[in-house]
């Protein structure tokens, strides 16, 4: 078998992959981070829940237990809702053209369906049949307009685009049992609001992966900013940085990112953007001016000099290619602490607000449950997911470090 340590023909980034592979569980780790970015980028389409946010919810049907199955009535909003295509989709959901009501029984009466609403015993709710299969012209909805004639069991209506049509009581019942009865299974449940838990885990996904993507590349283009200018230049300039740097390490993370929301007047996922990656540049940082001061030093730099390369051409060419394996090892190790951080503030209330789902969020709404019936999974389950993406992150990082180290390199 060819030993690849000893082949001079390979080179250092692609040595650190062939020993990163080595590492079975840096590479399940990288696996869950790669299934995660998947997840997050196909979104909607893999949601049971595909409406913005995955909001779709029935109250009747608050906190029930995983593998709840229930059955459901579709009844038309009678708004026009324009179809979203694949990408746009993806992204940002597609609104519903119904509104739905769980329930335990139903029965025709002329035109009307009567329902017992689930959850609520013996109580009955009446429908329009033609209201909840058909698309009415929108003024035949507004008052004092009839909304459709019957004749013969035939009804005489408008349609959505204005045109006159018919349709008997048969086929609309039959439309109505085929189209507007449906069951649908919640696989981890429901959560406070009786939507799919699944579909929002799915979405937080996206929005924890936004955050440690926005947080590591604010992070890293500071830290690569005061960290170089600070390793290089030494003197006063790294006396002025690594200052800035103790009075910002001082300060604890989540205290900072208050104090940035509280100074932008403002809550939301761009703030938290900026916030969780404020908070994490001082490592990148430090890294940085260690690399940088070392390989300074280094015969190839001198002869830089000598040759007359500007400051300029001797970092961005000759310094910092060569410090890509740790920054990457910290950008992925503050991955972590960046999901950990925004499900804290998502938990204060201070990242994402509702309806958005996310992981913080959501065990907040959990907490808020506790010692009511159903509750575990509402806190279980977005623990879960927080606890193996971080650990994913973290046992990457660590097959990153040890790859982009020669003397771990066995």
């Amino acid at each position: 078998m060819k030993d690849y340590k000893k082949d001079t023909n390979f080179s250092p980034n692609l040595l650190a992959f062939l020993s990163f592979k080595k590492n079975k569980i840096a590479m399940l780790g990288g696996s869950i981070v790669l299934l995660s970015c998947i997840v997050s980028l196909l979104g909607y389409h893999i949601m049971p829940d595909s409406t913005p946010n995955a909001n779709d919810g029935a109250v009747q049907i608050q906190k029930q237990a995983p593998g709840f199955r229930v059955k459901m009535i579709r009844l038309r909003k009678n708004v026009e809702i324009p179809k979203q295509n694949l990408v746009f989709k993806a992204f940002f959901g597609q609104e519903s053209q119904f509104m739905i009501v769980p329930i335990s029984s139903w029965k025709f009466e002329g035109l009307e369906v009567v329902v017992e609403v689930f959850g609520r015993d013996n109580y009955i709710q009446r429908y329009d049949l033609a209201d909840a299969v058909l698309a009415l012209y929108p003024e035949n909805l507004q008052s004092g307009h009839r909304k459709y004639q019957l004749l013969n069991d035939v009804i005489h209506y408008r349609n959505d685009q204005g045109e006159s049509a018919v349709i008997s009581i048969h086929e609309l019942r039959s439309i109505f049992e085929k189209e507007h009865i449906i069951e649908r299974k919640y696989l981890l449940g429901t959560d406070r609001a009786g939507r799919d838990l699944l579909s929002r885990l799915i979405f937080g996904t996206r929005i924890s992966l936004s955050i440690g993507i926005a947080a590591v590349v604010i992070s890293v283009f500071l830290g690569l900013v005061f960290g170089s200018l600070s390793g290089y230049f030494g003197g006063w300039v790294d006396t002025m940085v690594m200052w800035f740097m103790s009075v910002t390490w001082a300060i604890p993370g989540i205290m900072l990112v208050i104090s940035i929301s509280i100074a932008l007047q403002s809550r939301g996922i761009w703030v938290a953007f900026l916030a969780v990656g404020f908070s994490m540049w001082v490592e990148v940082a430090r890294v940085v001016r260690g690399q940088v001061m070392a390989i300074k030093a280094k015969t190839f730099v001198e002869a830089a000099r000598a040759f007359g390369f500007t400051d300029y051409i001797i970092m961005f060419r000759h310094i910092l290619p060569n410090i890509t394996g740790p920054l990457i090892v910290v950008a992925t190790v503050n991955f972590a602490s960046a999901i950990l951080l925004e499900a804290g503030l998502s938990f204060l209330g201070l990242s994402v607000q509702p309806p958005t789902p996310s992981w913080g969020a959501m065990m907040y709404e959990g907490f808020n449950a506790i010692g009511t019936q159903n509750s575990l999974h509402l806190i279980l389950f977005p623990g879960l997911a927080i606890c193996i993406l971080v650990m994913a992150f973290n046992v990457l990082g660590n097959g990153l470090r040890d790859a982009f180290d020669p003397k771990s390199i066995k």
